[in-house]
């Protein structure tokens, strides 16, 4: 339908196109040449385009107060009512360009990596729901909106990690990840019903007016946000929540770059940046906490991984954790720079594990080999010589992710790290969150060289294996090449090229509005704010990135330092991190077992002895009963009283019967004798 606006119709094409691609594609891609791919292919470019089109429109424009909206009604019963529909502005039209951005590269990047797949129609049929589903996300301007798609994304990721579903493996992790995001979706839907109970209203921007208005606040209102944030917990794999994502590596690596590097995960992200003025200071301080303590807590995971997937998995979880405690602290513009940044440079470490493992898996397959881990970094080693592109490209991504200056990362970091720093000087007491904050930075300037150096550089661990190490096809590192070209600053600061004490066009466009909550800072109070801790903030997150990065080089590349030796010394600390603080095995412990044995109690409760001795038990007296009353009914009633009568009657029918001879002597003879008995009876 072309309504004659151009970004309506834009936004609606982006929206439905992938929709369309999804369509066509499970019910008739086996049937197309090349099983369909050109149709998704071909749907995802256009949205990209489009997606651009909207950005160079934005930028020309240069409004910061831009908002488009756009609904209709979808059910009005009088005092109950739901408008659907989308809401369009700068950071939309961003977030748009991601999803577009990374799902192109992945549709692209997937033609060689799931070559041959037996399932490869059904698997560019599910990129295409779950882009349909991000998008729908994007461009909701109403909290129903946003639950619908919300759980089209739950479903498109069980469906993505799990398509591998001969492998135990990768049918658990698609199971764990959809379960575990159902927990957090409660809290959700929860707080979404708070809001709507209050407010009358599910529209973003009645919302914020109610909540300005003051028809929810206190508690209440603290409560309905914590509600909110546990969607963005669950999505963003918060602690403790943060279970399932590194299990959804068991996906095709192009999955884990869409959806666990700059799509599905950043969504909670997105979430609390576009609800943001519903969180009271209780609630942002809560939100800070929970965002500050994930980004250490997965960084000391990370840099005993082996598997580099997993290595990359956690990365994303500290990454995530950093930008949910920008918005705790209140600087939701640099958490949103954040997202945007580190889904480039995420995405192309993503691609580039995916490439390693390709080349990995084609070494290992010409020597019949299927023991070998193709993705132990303890296999690899010496593969810069062999993959030249992935190497490199690898590198960028990865002094993007360290906040080295010139790189996308430094910029949106270090504005994370100011902001967190303001946030403490102000409030002393919550020193803490600094900590975790700059300790973090430094711990993954530490984690991902040691990928670096583990995989490409030094000896090859396995000779035999490294003969076969090539480059992967260009449809592979093409994206590769794109992806680490955006880990640049100089994209994020055009026109404005002081990466010091500005963000550029990013900043201009997202910086502004007030926020709803009375007592809580505006944007430009915070963007303020974080100016005056900006030096200070600068050179502590460039020491810290020195040191991880001169500790990891020292001890992976120069080996001067003993890796071996350091996890002794470290002991319990160091099988800590390894077993992921045991996690898993806890859940499965305290949560998981008791639960199942709970269960199967009330199932004993309810099929042993409520079904059994309750409800078959009425069944058995009732039974019984019907016995009697049957025998009562058709022995005694039927067969003695109605049957008897009709019995009688029959027996005097036979009888008279006999009296009917059609003889008129007989006749003559009976009324004779009638006559007779009446006339003794009357002289009698």
């Amino acid at each position: 339908m072309i309504t004659g606006n151009f970004t309506t119709d834009a936004c609606l094409l982006i929206l439905f196109l992938p929709l369309l691609a999804f369509v066509i594609n499970i019910f008739f891609g086996k049937r197309l040449p090349r099983q369909g791919d050109w149709v998704s292919i071909g749907a995802i470019l256009i949205t990209l385009v489009l997606a651009l089109s909207l950005f160079v429109e934005m930028l020309s424009n240069w409004n910061y107060k831009f908002s488009h909206e756009v609904y209709f009604s979808w059910i009005d019963l009088g005092a109950f009512k739901i408008d659907l529909g989308f809401w369009v502005d700068n950071i939309t039209i961003v977030m748009l360009l991601v999803v577009s951005l990374i799902s192109s590269m992945t549709h692209i990047f997937s033609l060689e990596y799931m070559k041959g797949d037996v399932r490869y129609n059904r698997y560019y049929a599910y990129l295409g729901l779950f882009t349909f589903s991000m998008n729908g996300i994007v461009l909701a301007n109403n909290l129903m909106s946003l639950y619908i798609f919300w759980e089209l994304v739950g479903v498109s990721s069980y469906l993505l990690i799990g398509h591998w579903f001969e492998k135990h493996s990768a049918a658990d992790a698609s199971k764990k990840a959809f379960l575990t995001n159902r927990v957090g979706d409660i809290g959700f839907f929860i707080g979404i019903m708070i809001m709507f109970t209050a407010i009358g209203s599910f529209n973003f921007q009645q919302l914020f007016d109610g909540v300005s208005n003051e028809l929810i606040s206190g508690s209440l209102l603290t409560l309905a946000g914590l509600g909110l944030f546990m969607g963005a917990v669950g999505k963003s794999s918060q602690f403790p929540l943060h279970i399932w994502l590194p299990d959804a590596m068991e996906g095709p690596t192009p999955v884990s770059a869409l959806m666990h590097a700059a799509t599905m995960v950043a969504a909670g992200v997105y979430l609390t940046v576009r609800l943001f003025p519903l969180f009271t200071v209780d609630a942002l301080t809560i939100i800070a906490y929970v965002g500050g303590f994930t980004a250490i807590f997965a960084a000391t995971i990370a840099i005993t991984q082996n598997d580099i997937k997993k290595v990359l998995a956690y990365s994303t979880v500290s990454q995530l954790g950093y930008m949910v405690l920008a918005v705790g602290v209140g600087n939701y513009v640099a958490a949103f720079f954040h997202l945007l940044t580190h889904a480039m440079f995420k995405a192309c470490l993503f691609y580039g594990s995916g490439s390693v493992i390709h080349a990995m898996h084609h070494s290992l397959h010409d020597m019949h080999d299927h023991d070998t881990d193709p993705q132990d970094m303890r296999n690899m080693g010496g593969f810069k010589s062999k993959m030249p592109v992935t190497s490199m490209t690898m590198t960028i991504a990865t002094l993007a992710i360290a906040g080295v200056p010139l790189f996308s990362g430094f910029l949106s970091k270090d504005a994370i790290l100011a902001g967190t720093l303001s946030f403490v000087q102000s409030n002393p007491e919550h020193w803490i969150l600094a900590l975790f904050g700059f300790s973090a930075a430094a711990i993954t300037a530490f984690y991902m060289f040691r990928l670096i150096f583990m995989t490409f550089y030094g000896s090859p661990r396995m000779p035999k294996v490294f003969d076969g190490i090539h480059e992967s096809p260009k449809v592979m590192t093409y994206p590769l090449v794109v992806l680490a070209g955006l880990s640049f600053f100089i994209f994020y600061t055009v026109p404005y090229f002081n990466p010091f004490k500005d963000y550029g066009w990013f900043t201009k466009l997202i910086k502004a509005g007030n926020s709803a909550v009375p007592g809580n800072p505006t944007a430009k109070e915070i963007y303020d704010g974080v100016h005056y801790a900006h030096d200070a903030a600068m050179m502590l997150s460039l020491l810290v990135a020195a040191l991880g990065i001169g500790l990891s080089y020292f001890m992976y590349y120069r080996k001067s330092l003993s890796a071996e030796a350091w996890s002794k010394r470290a002991g319990f600390l160091y099988n800590l991190s390894l077993n992921k603080y045991y996690f898993d095995e806890n859940y499965n412990k305290f949560l998981y077992q008791p639960f199942l044995r709970l269960s199967r109690a009330v199932a004993y409760v309810d099929w042993d002895l409520y079904d059994k001795y309750f409800i078959n038990g009425f069944g058995y007296v009732t039974k019984i009963l019907s016995k009697i009353t049957g025998r009562l009914d058709f022995d005694g009633l039927d067969q003695t009283l109605v049957d008897g009568i009709g019995r009688s009657a029959q027996g005097a029918g036979k009888n008279l019967k006999t009296m009917q001879t059609g003889r008129l002597q007989n006749y003559m003879l009976f009324a004779l004798i009638g006559v007779i008995i009446i006339l003794v009876v009357q002289i009698t």
